[in-house]
């Protein structure tokens, strides 16, 4: 018996499991967000993860901590409640919405305070 494929690759008979990732344009957004969190001193780490049913971008306070805030990507969710949500680190969703941009406005400085 011969092996037909390299170790490590697929051939053209199987398929890699499906992820849901970010494209470019919410990608954009999302990193302009966070890059005002980290000028304003309320972020300093990410993360961002592809799973089989969403995507998900991660904002650390501290690295060693939970997430503080979570962007997730639900596509399932686009005709019911919104694509786009985001949850704090106690798993509460603070916005959730079809458009990125409207639930980005959440991290708006003059909508949005942090309280420790």
């Amino acid at each position: 018996m011969t092996q037909t494929g390299q170790p490590g690759f697929l051939s053209a008979s199987q398929t890699a499991p499906r992820q849901i990732w970010f494209d470019r344009r919410e990608l954009d957004l999302i990193l302009w967000a966070y890059g005002k969190l980290v000028a304003e001193g309320e972020c300093r780490d990410y993360a961002i993860g592809a799973y089989a049913d969403h995507a998900a971008f991660c904002m650390y306070k501290r690295a060693s901590e939970a997430p503080t805030w979570i962007i997730e990507k639900w596509p399932e969710l686009a005709r019911k409640q919104g694509a786009y949500s985001v949850t704090n680190s106690a798993g509460l969703v603070l916005k959730r919405g079809q458009d990125l941009t409207q639930v980005l406005r959440l991290f708006d400085k003059k909508r949005f305070n942090v309280v420790d």
